[in-house]
């Protein structure tokens, strides 16, 4: 504790850590060197020694300096209670069944606000950071005209169940059938205006991608980049964003809303969920509104679910210096 290392001093107490890490180092030579490991022992470093610290600040001082580091972010499992993020595996530890929405939101085409694009997400919470959406380019994707509506939606047509409870009792008529690749580019309306003066001309398009998938949803998949790792590859592939740009993460260390999302701020994205759900259904474009039972991810130290979200980090540029 505190008071012990004070009584017995820093010079003492470092002295003491380091024989805890060393103590078996002369154990750990005997093993790996009758494995057939390949080490040079004499010649060694180890990362407590202030030489190598001293070694790779350095190195940092010189990239930086060159302008080779950036700040980016890396899409990570985040606990909202613990306010940290976790590794894969910790992630992996702690999957429940839960309830959650499963909702169809429309997105109008910009040259033609009669269609709309439907896309099915499980997290409505992440609309508000919507910057794409995407299909699969090997897809074939159909345009009909519900006929209860009178509206034209396009979507894949095994996943017509998600749109209607019962396909022998449909009332639909297949207008058109489109690639998934002739799709790329279009731009449809934003959902949230939040982000949309940032993004006009560069988001709000229709990207193509193969993690795209035809057993759930409804074949299009809507795009946050900070809560998602595809999302994020996605969106930087299409130059919608860049890696060390401005990205769209409008939520806290607690799982917050910032004070960018007006009409949600200081809510928990959890919690927001519903009131997103009634916002979009004030807009008509809350399509299908259900639930579904799934696995999710729980944070294995307080028990609450996780989310994905965009963790700063440092990086080394590389693509510049390819060529060299």
């Amino acid at each position: 504790c505190k008071d012990d290392v004070l009584a017995l001093g820093i010079d003492k107490y470092n002295q003491e850590c380091r024989n805890i890490v060393m103590r078996y180092s002369g154990d750990w030579r005997e093993t790996v060197e009758r494995i057939g490991r390949w080490i040079d022992f004499d010649n060694d470093y180890k990362t407590l020694n202030t030489s190598f610290m001293e070694s790779v600040w350095w190195v940092f001082k010189e990239l930086y300096e060159r302008d080779q580091v950036y700040r980016g972010v890396k899409i990570m499992p985040f606990s909202t209670a613990c306010t940290t993020p976790l590794s894969n595996f910790e992630a992996s530890q702690n999957y429940k069944d839960v309830n959650d929405p499963a909702i169809v939101v429309s997105f109008p085409l910009a040259n033609e606000p009669d269609v709309s694009l439907l896309a099915w997400t499980t997290t409505p919470w992440t609309l508000p950071s919507n910057l794409a959406l995407c299909t699969n380019p090997d897809y074939e994707y159909i345009k009909i005209k519900d006929e209860a509506s009178g509206q034209q939606y396009i979507l894949l047509e095994k996943c017509l169940n998600t749109l209607y409870k019962d396909l022998k009792k449909a009332k639909y008529v297949i207008l058109q059938k489109i690639p998934g690749k002739d799709m790329k580019g279009w731009e449809y309306i934003p959902l949230f205006e939040y982000f949309a003066p940032k993004f006009k001309g560069k988001g709000f398009v229709i990207v193509n991608d193969k993690y795209v998938t035809d057993d759930s949803g409804t074949g299009i998949v809507h795009q946050a980049p900070a809560f998602g790792e595809d999302d994020y590859r996605v969106c930087l592939e299409n130059n919608i964003i860049t890696e060390d740009g401005f990205l769209p993460c409008p939520v806290d260390e607690q799982g917050l809303f910032t004070s960018e999302v007006t009409d949600f701020a200081r809510m928990h994205v959890k919690d927001a969920d519903k009131n997103i759900q009634k916002f979009l259904k004030q807009k008509n474009r809350l399509i299908v509104q259900s639930q579904m039972m799934h696995s999710y991810p729980f944070c294995w130290r307080s028990d609450t679910p996780l989310i994905y979200k965009a963790v700063p980090s440092w990086f080394v540029r590389v693509k510049n210096i390819i060529p060299e």
